[in-house]
């Protein structure tokens, strides 16, 4: 009998260690997927005017975007995608900013579309890449006044931005705000709640792979620096980032500030979820504050 629990005992260890082994192994995977570059051709869009740009970015890449200036220019508003996605996934907003004369920029972050990069940095180098962009079109048009919208990692990225972002009016979507929560946020969406404990095997990676500490990703901590103007927009029903959180945001966010609630919404397109509502409540807050 003795001889069966030792060997019965051993065997437990075994699958332990082996196990353990195996969902190490599967969490270093995954997170070299999730951290792994998303470059791919970007395709022109039809019916608005585009002027290809490219410009030389502190993160080491040299970012390529679009220009689409209108014959009356009441400033310029940068547009900047989220985490995977490229510039193409902020043409509409770019069309209805064109339509009310507002200069356009959209680009691709590094590691994004026909930004070469070697991996994605959740917002470390991308910021860099929104600092980039700002200098660009101060030299292009010096003297307008320039608003950013940020969407889910554009948005963290123009909070992350070391100074900060030197602009009139920011509008933040969807935005994390810190990356241990928002790893946990993810494993909970794609798995279940209990999930969240495997965040560590993810969050531990981030130092290793993009040589930067989880406290410089945390949006959260920066907001109470930041005096621009700013419109913080997040949906109610949003499992990525959680609604609970985009209020303690705004919360610690320092004034001038608005928030936003969109009820109904996951982590979705804003601008399609709402239509003319988001246009409107957009242009409304760029009239007050680009002067």
């Amino acid at each position: 009998m003795r001889h069966f629990f030792q060997r019965r005992w051993k065997s437990i260890v075994s699958l332990t260690l082996a196990g353990l082994v195996i969902g190490l192994a599967a969490s270093w995977i995954l997170g070299g997927k999730l951290c792994a570059s998303r470059n791919h051709p970007v395709s022109v869009p039809k019916n608005l005017p585009v002027e290809d740009v490219t410009f030389s970015s502190a993160s080491g890449a040299t970012i390529h975007g679009w220009l689409v200036t209108p014959a009356t220019n009441r400033g310029v508003v940068i547009l900047q995608h989220g985490v995977r996605g490229c510039r193409t996934d902020m043409v509409d907003r770019a069309r209805f900013l064109y339509a009310a004369s507002y200069t356009v920029l959209l680009f691709d972050f590094q590691a994004h579309g026909e930004s070469v990069g070697k991996q994605i940095t959740f917002g470390h180098l991308e910021s860099r890449d929104s600092q980039a962009a700002i200098a660009f079109v101060k030299q292009r048009f010096p003297g307008q006044p320039i608003g950013v919208i940020g969407v889910s990692l554009g948005g963290a990225t123009a909070l992350l931005a070391e100074p900060p972002l030197d602009v009139q009016a920011l509008v933040i979507e969807l935005a994390f705000p810190d990356i241990v929560t928002a790893t946990k946020d993810r494993l909970e969406w794609m798995m279940c709640r209990p999930a969240r404990l495997l965040s560590p095997l993810l969050t531990c990676q981030i130092p290793m792979r993009i040589g930067v500490k989880l406290d410089d990703l945390r949006p959260i901590d920066r907001v109470a620096e930041i005096k621009t103007p700013k419109l913080f927009l997040n949906g109610t029903r949003d499992p990525r980032t959680k609604f609970s959180e985009a209020q303690e945001m705004f919360a610690r966010a320092a004034e001038p500030k608005i928030f936003f609630p969109v009820e109904g919404a996951s982590h979705v397109d804003l601008h399609h979820f709402l239509g003319d509502r988001y246009e409107r409540l957009i242009l409304d807050f760029l009239e007050k504050n680009l002067k």
